[in-house]
């Protein structure tokens, strides 16, 4: 039995169009791109290619997009700047966040440096707009805004503009975690209220251990990561040379395959539920999957027995892959706190499936009968 992969929301598979882009950089064109002889300019030309290629898919300029390892290198850059460099003294945030953003506002209120609010949820998991609005006026100190475009577990997805727009009402900065929607969704940054947004290459099929930072160019920050001048000043580090020329391959590609894959993959979801409603009493669907919601995740509870209770273990057994919640929590067992925060309801168990443009209606047809079965 071949493996059943839904667990794109954790990471997707290489490309192979990408793997080629990549590997004359894992081989022959291997020169140091801070190097000044010619072996050494090659590699530094693919970078500044890679970059003007990323920035012009996001309509950003190339001197706002920073590579970085990924979308937790990006968030943590962004959100300690704020506060160090860009005078935040009060961070805005929701408890619904990767921990990539939670645990950096955590470490930097627990350290003094910076007030801590996090705004209401309305009972669909998205965010209360008006308690957002609320927290801006009441503050007394410049706020940081961090509230992710899609969440990771459940897919809500929140309005840019509007967030954007309250933040400038108030002159708050604006960093959005946008991991699951950059090679997902069209991006226009010059007309976006945001200061910064992050991006992994990992999650639309190009290479693990890069991402990217956009950086306003309004905005002046101070890098986190000291020693040379590369990234513009902004990262010291040689650079991972192959990484960035397969992000801006994947992301190419993603962005060319945007309408018929996003298509697809939507048709893949929406015949999951039905599929899921028909087979299984009482399933349930967290967030808002037929609203605002990314097309690629669906998370779905059911009622917890002895059988459902170890469904993730049955169904890897059964060469199924799908996660609880967060794959980079997944070691620990304390559930989603995602989940908890929008469904504390402990009879239920939570099963994320996320879809890539690989997979088929018959492979969902075979995790439901597989699903029915365990449950």
């Amino acid at each position: 039995m071949e493996r059943i992969y839904l667990d794109n929301a954790a990471t997707t598979s290489l490309d192979p169009a990408v793997l080629e882009a990549m590997m004359p950089y894992l081989t022959t064109h291997f020169g140091n791109p801070s190097s000044i002889y010619s072996y050494g300019r090659e590699c530094r030309m693919a970078i500044e290619n890679a970059r003007k290629s990323v920035a012009k898919i996001l309509n950003a300029h190339p001197a706002e997009i920073c590579f970085t390892s990924g979308g937790t290198e990006s968030s943590n850059t962004a959100i300690t700047a704020a506060v160090r460099n860009l005078g935040c003294k009060h961070i805005i945030s929701a408890v619904i966040e990767h921990h990539a953003t939670t645990h950096t506002v955590e470490y930097l209120y627990h350290n003094g440096e910076a007030a801590l609010s996090y705004v209401k949820l309305l009972p669909d998991g998205h965010i209360d707009l008006e308690d957002l609005e609320k927290l801006l006026a009441e503050s007394e100190e410049k706020c940081l805004v961090t509230l992710m475009h899609a969440n990771n577990e459940i897919g809500n997805m929140l309005d840019l503009y509007a967030v954007g727009n309250l933040c400038k009402k108030f002159n708050a900065i604006f960093h959005s975690d946008t991991v699951q929607t950059v090679g997902h969704f069209p991006f226009d940054l010059r007309n976006m209220p945001v200061h910064f947004i992050t991006g992994a290459g990992h999650k639309f099929h190009g290479p693990k251990g890069v991402g990217i930072l956009y950086i306003n160019e309004n905005v002046k920050i101070k890098p986190l990561v000291h020693g040379g001048s590369q990234e513009r000043n902004m990262r010291a580090g040689t650079e991972n040379l192959y990484g960035i020329v397969g992000f801006a391959k994947a992301l190419q590609l993603a962005t060319e395959g945007y309408e018929k894959e996003s298509a697809y993959i939507e048709s893949l979801k929406l015949y999951m539920m039905e599929q899921l409603k028909k087979n299984i009493h009482a399933v349930a669907f967290n967030g808002d999957p037929l609203g605002r919601s990314l097309y690629a995740v669906l998370s779905a509870s059911f009622p917890k027995t002895e059988k459902s209770e170890m469904i993730l273990f049955n169904l890897d057994i059964n060469n199924i892959c799908a996660s609880g919640g967060s794959a980079c929590t997944s070691g620990a067992d304390q559930g989603s706190h995602v989940i908890n925060a929008i469904n504390n309801n402990p009879n239920q168990v939570t099963v994320r499936f996320s879809f890539s443009k690989h997979n088929t209606q018959a492979e969902i047809d075979h995790v439901v009968a597989k699903l029915t079965e365990l449950i």
